[in-house]
């Protein structure tokens, strides 16, 4: 029995709507720079016992305040501490803060913005303005409230990093339900009888997924950089966990005699929010059905 594929019109074989997205991030050599430079981001956080030379805290007095070098790339600080190693060890704390805080604002945004959404009224009034409320703030003063309330360290800086992030997920996910609400496949789910809970978790999430994705990506490296400003004042990681922020807030009384102590951190900061960007930009325009050819 011979196999059908189903081909186009020309005799090409149809790519799948995901193959489709794929095809069309490749062809964008920016984004596609920004993920080979996420990959070895989290290739450095995930292996980075293994890259590093020295400890993340391991220190030679020794060798203090030691200009780059063979062996040590990225020179020493104050402590004799291995700076290239501290930013590798570095990664794995940012791309950490990074997800795991979007990863919480992108639930709870996205259940909001899709209840407000959906059910719109009294709902939607107290969400959209709970959230108006919180984007009327800057996001990096509310970071810095919410953290000097609960105190620095790991997990409170990914807190006030994630509900700094909630009203932009909602916003999003809200405008986007307020579409697929009103699609026949919705109207005949509700016609059947089907619950509001079923309708939103069966039809509306599968069908806003794209610009929770884009929002998450692009939302990442903005997250970076807060949790790195609050360290930086002081309210996030804690020493001696190297965290990009910390490491240039503690190099700062150095940075006149000693450059290489805030510029490779800083170069560190800018080099991840950047692939993020451009791997957000691009496949923003991936998954846009408009630009599909």
């Amino acid at each position: 029995m011979k196999k059908t594929m189903t081909t186009s019109k020309t005799g090409k074989k149809k790519r799948s709507q995901w193959g489709d997205i794929w095809h069309r991030l490749c062809r964008n050599k920016l984004a596609m720079f920004g993920l080979f430079v996420l990959v070895l981001l989290v290739l450095m956080a995930v292996f980075a016992d293994v890259i590093a030379p020295y400890g993340y805290d391991d220190q030679d007095y020794s060798q203090m305040l030691q200009f780059p070098s063979a062996a040590h790339p990225m020179g020493t600080d104050n402590f004799g501490r291995d700076i290239f190693s501290r930013i590798i060890y570095g990664t794995r704390i940012s791309l950490q803060i990074g997800f795991i805080s979007l990863m919480g604002s992108a639930v709870v945004g996205s259940i909001l913005g899709a209840c407000a959404g959906y059910f719109g009224g009294a709902a939607d009034t107290v969400i959209m303005r709970g959230a108006d409320i919180l984007m009327a703030i800057p996001r990096t003063v509310l970071a810095i409230a919410i953290a000097t309330t609960l105190g620095p360290g790991l997990t409170n800086a990914m807190i006030a990093v994630a509900i700094s992030s909630i009203p932009n997920f909602a916003r999003v996910v809200r405008a986007s339900t307020l579409t697929v609400k009103e699609q026949e496949y919705v109207e005949a789910a509700r016609a059947i009888g089907a619950s509001n809970a079923h309708i939103i978790a069966r039809y509306i999430f599968p069908n806003v997924m794209s610009p929770i994705i884009v929002q998450a990506t692009l939302g990442v490296g903005t997250a970076i950089i807060l949790a790195a400003s609050l360290s930086f004042l002081g309210l996030g990681i804690q020493p001696p966990v190297p965290e990009w922020g910390a490491m240039l807030s503690a190099s700062r009384s150095y940075m006149r005699d000693y450059w290489y102590m805030v510029t490779f951190p800083g170069l560190a900061i800018m080099l991840t929010v950047l692939a993020l960007n451009l791997f957000g930009d691009g496949l923003r325009d991936a998954l846009d059905p408009k630009l599909k050819k």
